[in-house]
């Protein structure tokens, strides 16, 4: 492959293989969460990937690499929400770059590891229902287990805007699978009564 056999390329790519493609599946449950669909999220995590490899001199080894992927990811998310805002996009299939990084790594499925993971349907769904910044705060904490001064440098607010919606996040999630969790017999219906209420 030509990318490999320029100078400097080799010791690139082997080190974004070793400190980016390990988070591949955490900036896929990421980017589906963000994009709400897994083709959308696919490539958000392949075109994360191509930034973080061309701008990889601008890593600092040894930091957290996937905050910054995080951080990649989601401004990609932006720059194309713009950009469709204002044009629709034609991609020619012939000039997409070879290097792809789903080749070696990829499951057949990179959402099924995830998804087989969850409780079930009803938690996610609960989830996508969420306002869109509440969504990625709680799935940035509590799925990826990121910091909450990690957070703040990825959506770009204050410590104290991503505990508010951290907060707001997950009480807006109780509340919406309150019913559920008394189903599946997780609260007591004793008990239910004064929790639902609050």
């Amino acid at each position: 492959m030509e990318l490999v056999s320029r100078p400097g390329l080799t010791d690139r790519r082997r080190a974004l293989e070793e400190e980016a493609l390990p988070h591949l599946d955490s900036l896929y449950r990421y980017a589906l969460r963000l994009a709400g669909d897994a083709t959308l999220a696919e490539d958000l995590v392949q075109d994360t990937i191509l930034k973080a490899f061309r701008s990889w001199s601008n890593y600092r080894p040894g930091t957290n690499a996937r905050a910054w992927l995080f951080t990649i990811l989601r401004n990609t998310l932006i720059s194309q929400y713009r950009r469709r805002r204002h044009h629709a996009e034609n991609v020619d299939i012939s000039e997409v770059d070879g290097y792809t990084v789903f080749d070696e790594v990829q499951a057949p499925d990179p959402g099924e590891r995830f998804f087989a993971q969850l409780v079930d349907g009803e938690v996610i769904q609960a989830i996508d229902s969420l306002p869109g910044g509440y969504r990625e705060v709680l799935v940035l904490s509590d799925v990826e287990e990121l910091t909450y001064e990690e957070i703040a440098d990825i959506v770009e607010v204050p410590i104290g805007t991503v505990k508010s919606r951290l907060h707001r996040a997950r009480r807006l999630l109780q509340r919406l699978l309150y019913d559920y969790a008394v189903e599946m017999g997780y609260i007591e219906t004793d008990h239910a009564c004064c929790v639902g209420a609050a």
